[in-house]
């Protein structure tokens, strides 16, 4: 079940990246390539694109890698189920924090700006949690946040007809796909939250029901 909670896992990048895209003022805070390049835009003077959002983006992330690779090696040896219910509660408390916070967030206006960047800031956090955590598990084609390297395996690896792992790989685009549809949708009909407490939601819940699996009860090993 580990590739099915991690395709589930995609879908909330999808949400949340369409949340701090659309929501949050050109900043992404689970792709941290686009990020990079939205600094660019910003440093050339390119309207539309700030500096500090992209960098606070950059070092929450940054941070939550961090802090994803001392909860890692605090669970070497003990169950796999464990350590990855621990970084789903983390991150899906993170998510539900920013979720409250952005309701008193009016989009349009950008303001209060206190409130934009805490939410940045605790998503950006939730998603270098998750992307360290994920990058452990060392599952082929699903990083859960980018897919540069799945889109061109895709095409590169397609000898006799067939492309390895083709299933996986086309679940990875069509779940991130998917969740920013369905993130997109969301916010314009009901505010900037719903995409965030959805995607905490998914995170915890789907972690939840891979404890089930005896895979779970596997040590976790480096």
């Amino acid at each position: 079940m580990l590739p099915c909670l991690l395709l589930l896992l995609s879908a909330t990048t999808g949400l949340v990246d369409a949340a701090s895209v659309l929501g949050l003022g050109k900043v992404f805070t689970a792709n941290m390539t686009g990020n990079v390049v939205f600094l660019g835009f910003a440093a050339a003077g390119t309207p539309g694109f700030k500096v500090i959002p992209s960098v606070l983006a950059l070092i929450a992330f940054m941070v939550g890698a961090w802090g994803a690779g001392h909860l890692a090696r605090a669970h070497v040896e003990r169950a796999l189920g464990r350590w990855l219910l621990w970084a789903a509660v983390i991150e899906a408390a993170l998510l539900w924090i920013a979720a409250l916070i952005a309701l008193d967030v009016d989009v349009a206006a950008q303001a209060p700006k206190a409130a934009v960047m805490a939410v940045i800031a605790l998503t950006g956090f939730a998603m270098g949690l998750r992307n360290a955590t994920v990058r452990q598990l060392k599952v082929p084609d699903l990083t859960t946040t980018v897919l540069t390297l799945t889109i061109t395996g895709i095409a590169a690896d397609h000898v006799g007809g067939k492309t390895p792992n083709f299933a996986r790989r086309i679940g990875a685009v069509l779940s991130i796909f998917a969740g920013a549809a369905v993130g997109a949708l969301l916010l314009m009909h009901g505010g900037l939250a719903l995409p965030l407490a959805l995607a905490g939601a998914i995170v915890l819940g789907a972690t939840l029901v891979f404890l089930r699996d005896p895979a779970s009860a596997v040590p976790h090993r480096p």
